[in-house]
């Protein structure tokens, strides 16, 4: 017997390959999960995408199905996530000594300041880099323009069902404005980590072979780059 397709066994045919590039660009190497496994979980996303997506909104549907296969993917990688309470707790610490540092000295502390006032050497704050790394994975937007560290805690990163959909995410043209010129002043090995990662899609590893670099000193500066944009951000964000 022959089985016709139907329409979404069409559509999840033809966007099979954005399905890969998303999934690809996931660090889940600590995860239990495999590529194909993933690939499955993210294929599940598509098809809520294909279900949800509404053409009136005028948000192009690969934008927002690429936003419902990463959300499914990160809510399966969320329940058996890396991150731990200890390295958590280690990250809204780094914030409040920050905070406190700054109101002290009425500047932007360094980070070789606020390792000595947090007793930490630099394999802990390179632990902490990590973790904001892993964070960013899960929600870019929260590390990088939430006002102080408490969203960071585990049951925020459980999903929000009011939380901004992808078509306003897609249509927020202020905190776009924003973002590129805080990323107008970084250095260019962060512009350039950054290009490769969310522009150019590619993955940790092969960035790391690029800049020729480890994986993990990768995930260091890219979880750095994301504490200096939420710097270079914080006087917009105290005026909103």
């Amino acid at each position: 017997m022959i089985y016709e397709l139907s329409d979404q066994d069409n559509l999840i045919i033809k966007h099979l390959p954005l399905v890969k590039r998303v999934v690809s660009r996931i660090d889940s190497k600590n995860s239990i999960y495999d590529l194909e496994d993933l690939i499955s979980i993210g294929v599940i996303g598509l098809m809520d995408a294909i279900k949800r997506y509404d053409y009136r909104k005028k948000v192009p549907f690969e934008a927002y199905a690429s936003l419902r296969i990463r959300g499914a993917v990160i809510d399966e990688l969320r329940k058996a996530g890396p991150v731990s309470r200890n390295r958590i707790d280690k990250l809204n610490q780094y914030y409040m000594v920050k905070e406190k540092l700054e109101n002290q000295l009425m500047r932007t502390p360094s980070e070789l300041e606020i390792c000595k006032d947090m007793d930490i050497d630099n394999k802990e704050l390179s632990n902490i880099h990590e973790t904001v790394h892993y964070l960013a994975n899960i929600s870019l937007e929260s590390m990088i323009f939430s006002k102080d560290g408490n969203d960071t805690k585990l049951i925020d990163l459980i999903q929000d069902e009011d939380s901004i959909s992808p078509e306003e995410y897609y249509t927020d043209g202020e905190k776009k404005r924003m973002l590129i010129e805080a990323i107008g002043k970084l250095d260019d090995r962060e512009k350039t980590i950054l290009n490769l990662y969310y522009v150019e899609e590619l993955s940790m590893k092969e960035i790391a072979y690029i800049l020729d670099i480890s994986i993990p000193r990768v995930s260091q500066i890219h979880g750095k780059t994301l504490l200096k944009l939420r710097d270079l951000l914080s006087p917009y964000m105290e005026e909103a």
